[in-house]
C-alpha cells in the first residue's frame, strides 16, 4: 500500500465531500482505539472543523486516558480541533432502571451493550445538527463488510466512512505513518461496550490478521472443507459472523407493492 497517497486520497475525499455538502466539518467519537484515532486524524488533516467527543459509559480508565491523550495530541498538531466530554454513564444507568427485566440475561446483556453504542450515536448527531457537522464513521473493512462487528444504528450510524475500504492491518500502517500515539497502536482492539477488559478477539474468537486471511479466502471462493485445524476454525468463525450479520451489510429491505395493487 502506498500509505502517503492513500492518506492524501482520504483527506481529499473528506474535504471534498464536506464542501459539496456545505458542511462545516466533522464530529467523531474518540474511544482510545486505533480506528477512531486514525479517522479523527484524517478528519483533522482536512483543515475543517473537527469536534472530538469522548463519551464514557462505565469506561475502563485506560480507555478514557488513551482517548484524552489522543485528543490532546490532535489539538497540539491541528488548528481546528475541539473536544467535549459527554459522560453518558448516568443516562445509561437511568435507562436500565426503566427497562423491564427479562429471564434471558445473556440476551439482555447483549442488548444493553448495543444500547451503549446507540446512546453515543444519538450524542454525535446532536452536536452534528448544532454545528453543521458530518458524523464520521470509524469502521474498517473487516468489521463493516467481513464479520459485521459493529452495532446497527450505533457506531454503524454515520454520515460517511473514511476507512471502511481499509483492512485492520492497513489502518495500523496508516496510524504509524501519521504518528498516532504508541499506547493506542499497542492496545488490544476492543469495542468498549461491556464495562470490562474483554477484547475484540475474546468476543469473536479470532484475531484481525486471521479474519483478514479468512475474508480473502472467501473472496477467492474457498470453503471450510479446503482447510483443517486452526485455519478451518477461523474460516468457520468468519463465515458464521458474515452470514449472521449480513443484514448489516445490505440495504434495508423494502416491501415493493406490485403496480396492480396500487
Amino acid at each position: 500500500m502506498n500509505t502517503e497517497k492513500v492518506v492524501e486520497h482520504i483527506v481529499g475525499w473528506l474535504k471534498e465531500y464536506a464542501n459539496k455538502a456545505n458542511m462545516n466539518g466533522f464530529v467523531i467519537g474518540v474511544s482510545g482505539g486505533i480506528d477512531s484515532a486514525v479517522t479523527s486524524t484524517l478528519c483533522a488533516m482536512t483543515g475543517l472543523d473537527l469536534l472530538c467527543l469522548e463519551m464514557p459509559i462505565h469506561q475502563a480508565p485506560n480507555q478514557v486516558s488513551r482517548a484524552l491523550n489522543h485528543i490532546n495530541w490532535l489539538k497540539g498538531n491541528y488548528e481546528k480541533v475541539s473536544t467535549k466530554q459527554v459522560n453518558l454513564t448516568t443516562v445509561f444507568d437511568q435507562l436500565i432502571a426503566e427497562l423491564p427485566a427479562v429471564d434471558d440475561e445473556e440476551s439482555r446483556f447483549m442488548a444493553l451493550a448495543n444500547t451503549r453504542a446507540r446512546l453515543r450515536m444519538t450524542s454525535l448527531y446532536y452536536f452534528a445538527a448544532l454545528e453543521k457537522y458530518l458524523v464520521a464513521g470509524t469502521g474498517n473493512k473487516v468489521e463493516d463488510f467481513g464479520v459485521g462487528f459493529y452495532t446497527k444504528y450505533g457506531d454503524g450510524g454515520v454520515d460517511l466512512s473514511p476507512i471502511a475500504d481499509l483492512l485492520k492491518s492497513e489502518v495500523y500502517e496508516i496510524a504509524k505513518y501519521l504518528g498516532v500515539n504508541e499506547e493506542i497502536i499497542a492496545a488490544a482492539p476492543t469495542d468498549g461496550l461491556w464495562g470490562d477488559d474483554r477484547t475484540d478477539e475474546d468476543q469473536i474468537g479470532a484475531s484481525y490478521p486471521e479474519l483478514e486471511w479468512a475474508m480473502q479466502m472467501k473472496e477467492e471462493g474457498k470453503n471450510e472443507t479446503d482447510f483443517e485445524g486452526r485455519q478451518r476454525t477461523v474460516f468457520e468463525i468468519f463465515k458464521n459472523y458474515n452470514t449472521a450479520n449480513k443484514h448489516k451489510m445490505v440495504a434495508i429491505p423494502v416491501c415493493e407493492i406490485p403496480n396492480n395493487l396500487k
